[in-house]
C-alpha cells in the first residue's frame, strides 16, 4: 500500500478508518497531497473527487444526511476552505456529523505574504463544534485532536474541522506506515428522563385537555409507530406535521398553512394550546410560528438529546432525550383526558381538505397547478429532495404518499446547495431521487451538475417561474424595476444548455397535459440522469395562491 511521507497524513488518515469515517470527498490542490495520496491509495475508503469546494461540501452533506455517519470533505489551503461554509453550517443547525479537513502552510508562513495562505485556525468557530488545530510536530496531541474532534461529530451529530499544517515536500510517499497511532474510545450512552420528571409533567399533561403536537425535520421511520398511534387516539392531542417530518398517520394535520391561514380569532384562540410538545428539525410554516409567538402556550416542551431553540419564546422544558425514548417513558402514564379539541380541528382540516381539491381542479396553470400534478403523478418509494424557498413552501400544501421519503435543507434554509445536496444523498441512499427545485436555486447551485458520481436514475424537476416567485407573496411587493431586478432576480434563462453540456436528459412543460406527459417519460427513463423544466407564468403565480387560501374558506 502506498501512504504519504509526512507522519501528521498517516496519522490523520489511519484514525479516519478506525474511527469508521469511510467516505472521502476530495478537492483538487496540492498542499492537501499528502492527504490525497493517502485516501485514495487505500481500498478501505470511498473517495470521491469534485473540483468546487462548495458543491463538494453540500454533496458530503447529502451522503451524511442519509448514511448518518460522518463523512470527511478535504481541501488544500486560502480560500478554498471558506467555500465549506455554507455547507458547514447546514450540518451545524440540521445536526449532521460532517468532518472538515483542510491542509494548511506551517504557521510561520501565515501573514507574511505567502501565496494560497489565509487565517485557517478557528476559521468555523462559530459554527464547528470542535476545531482541531494540528502542528506539524507534535504527534502525541495531535492524535488527541484528531480523535476528539471525529468523536465529537459522531457523539453530538455535526461539524468539525481538522486543520493540519504540511510542509514540502508534500508528494512523497513510502509502502509503510511510519507512526504508532492512538484511537480513543466513543461512549455513547443512552439518556433517559429522570422519575421526578415523569412524575411532575405527566401530571400536567393528564391536567390538560389542549395539547398540540408539531413536528419538524425527521429522518424516516425514526419515531416507533406504537407512539403515533397512542398519540393519535387521544382527544387532547392534535398532531400537526411538517412534509419534511415524514411521519405519517390518517388523524395527522399535514397541511398546517393551508389549515391556519384562513383562521379568525375565535378560531386561534381555540386552537391555542396550553402545552405545546415539539421535536424534529426546523420549521417551515411561517403561519404556525407567527400563530404560537402571539397565542403562547402555557408550556413548551422541545425533546431532543442535543439541543433545544426556543422558537416561540416560551420553552419551559427541555427533555434531552431521543423522541421514542421520551414517549416510552410518558406514554404509559398519560390518560385519555376529555376534550374536543382534536374533533374541533379534524372538522376543519377536512373541510379545508375539500376546498384544496375544488380550488386544485379549476385553478389555471400556475406553480400551484404544477405542484398539485407533480405530487399526484410521483412513483412509490423514492427519496424526495426538495430546495428552499418556493418549493418547499407549496410542498406544504399537499399530501406527499407515506413511501416517500421527504428532505429539505432546512438549518439554513438557503438555496446554496439543493442539487448537490441531492445528488449525495441520492448516492448515500442507493434509492431513485428526485429533486425539485426552483430556477434561481437550480442556476445558483449549477456546478452541481460538474459530477462524474450522479446515478442515471437522478431526476430533477425545475420550476421556472422567471426569478425568485416567492418575493411576490411576500409583504412589499410591487411591479417595478427594484423589485424585478434585486428581490425577484427576473431572468429569461433555461436549464437547457446546461443539460446537454452535462449530458442530461432535457424535457420541458409549460401546461397541465404536458407536465403530466413529461412526469410519465421521466420515470419510465433510466438510462440518463433528466431534468424536467416546468414553465409556469411568472405574473399570475402570485394571485392565483393568494386567491387559493381566500377559497378555503
Amino acid at each position: 500500500m502506498i501512504y504519504p511521507k509526512i507522519p501528521l497524513a498517516q496519522s490523520i488518515i489511519e484514525i479516519c478508518h478506525a474511527k469508521g469515517v469511510h467516505d472521502i470527498i476530495i478537492s483538487p490542490g496540492s498542499r492537501n497531497a499528502p492527504l490525497t495520496i493517502g485516501f485514495t491509495n487505500n481500498p478501505r475508503f470511498k473517495c470521491y473527487s469534485i473540483a468546487d469546494e462548495r458543491c463538494a461540501a453540500f454533496f458530503a452533506l447529502g451522503i451524511a444526511q442519509q448514511t448518518h455517519k460522518p463523512v470527511a470533505v478535504v481541501c488544500t489551503s486560502g480560500s478554498a476552505l471558506l467555500n465549506y461554509y455554507p455547507a458547514l453550517a447546514e450540518a451545524f443547525y440540521s445536526q449532521i456529523p460532517f468532518i472538515v479537513i483542510s491542509a494548511d502552510r506551517p504557521f510561520d508562513k501565515i501573514d507574511i505574504g505567502d501565496g494560497q495562505t489565509i487565517r485557517q485556525e478557528n476559521i468555523f468557530i462559530n459554527h464547528s463544534l470542535f476545531n482541531a488545530n494540528l502542528s506539524a510536530d507534535a504527534t502525541e496531541f495531535n492524535d488527541v485532536f484528531i480523535n476528539e474532534a471525529i468523536n465529537v461529530a459522531i457523539a453530538r451529530k455535526g461539524p468539525v474541522h481538522i486543520n493540519a499544517p504540511f510542509e514540502e515536500p508534500l508528494y512523497e510517499t513510502t509502502n509503510k506506515l511510519s507512526i504508532d497511532f492512538n484511537v480513543t474510545g466513543l461512549n455513547l450512552s443512552q439518556r433517559l428522563v429522570n422519575v421526578d420528571d415523569i412524575i411532575a409533567y405527566t401530571t400536567l399533561w393528564n391536567y390538560s385537555n389542549k395539547i398540540l403536537v408539531l413536528v419538524g425535520e425527521c429522518a424516516p421511520n425514526s419515531i416507533e409507530q406504537e407512539w403515533l398511534e397512542k398519540l393519535a387516539q387521544m382527544p387532547s392531542v392534535v398532531v400537526m406535521t411538517e412534509a419534511t417530518s415524514n411521519l405519517h398517520h390518517s388523524s395527522f394535520i399535514t397541511n398546517i398553512d393551508a389549515l391556519i391561514t384562513p383562521f379568525l380569532n375565535a378560531d386561534f384562540l381555540k386552537l391555542q394550546p396550553r402545552i405545546l410538545i415539539t421535536f424534529g428539525g426546523m420549521i417551515v410554516s411561517k403561519r404556525i410560528k407567527a400563530f404560537l409567538r402571539k397565542y403562547k402556550p402555557r408550556h413548551h416542551w422541545h425533546i431532543d438529546e442535543q439541543r433545544a431553540y426556543d422558537t416561540f419564546g416560551i420553552l419551559t422544558k427541555h427533555f434531552q432525550v431521543e423522541p421514542n425514548q421520551f414517549f416510552r417513558q410518558f406514554l404509559p402514564f398519560v390518560k385519555n383526558t376529555e376534550s374536543d379539541y382534536k374533533t374541533f380541528f379534524e372538522k376543519i382540516h377536512l373541510k379545508r381538505k375539500t376546498k384544496h381539491t375544488e380550488y386544485l381542479s379549476s385553478v389555471a396553470f400556475s406553480d400551484l397547478k404544477a405542484f398539485g400534478i407533480i405530487f399526484s403523478n410521483l412513483p412509490k418509494n423514492l427519496q424526495l429532495q426538495i430546495s428552499n424557498s418556493s418549493p418547499i413552501r407549496y410542498a406544504q400544501l399537499f399530501n406527499i404518499d407515506m413511501s416517500i421519503e421527504v428532505f429539505c435543507n432546512r438549518g439554513t434554509s438557503g438555496i446554496d446547495g439543493s442539487t448537490s445536496t441531492a445528488i449525495g444523498a441520492a448516492i448515500g441512499s442507493q434509492k431513485p431521487t428526485v429533486l425539485i427545485t426552483g430556477d434561481v436555486g437550480f442556476l445558483y447551485d449549477s456546478n452541481a451538475l460538474w459530477n462524474n458520481y450522479i446515478p442515471k436514475n437522478f431526476k430533477i424537476i425545475l420550476i421556472n417561474n422567471g426569478g425568485g416567485g416567492i418575493f411576490r407573496i411576500l409583504p412589499g411587493h410591487e411591479e417595478i424595476d427594484t423589485f424585478n431586478t434585486f428581490f425577484e432576480t427576473s431572468h429569461c434563462l433555461t436549464a437547457e444548455h446546461l443539460s446537454k453540456m452535462y449530458q442530461f436528459d432535457y424535457v420541458i412543460a409549460s401546461d397541465s397535459k404536458s407536465l403530466v406527459k413529461g412526469l410519465k417519460y421521466i420515470f419510465e427513463k433510466n438510462e440518463q440522469p433528466t431534468i424536467l423544466e416546468v414553465f409556469t407564468p411568472t405574473r399570475e403565480n402570485d394571485k392565483l395562491l393568494k386567491q387559493y387560501f381566500k377559497e378555503l374558506v
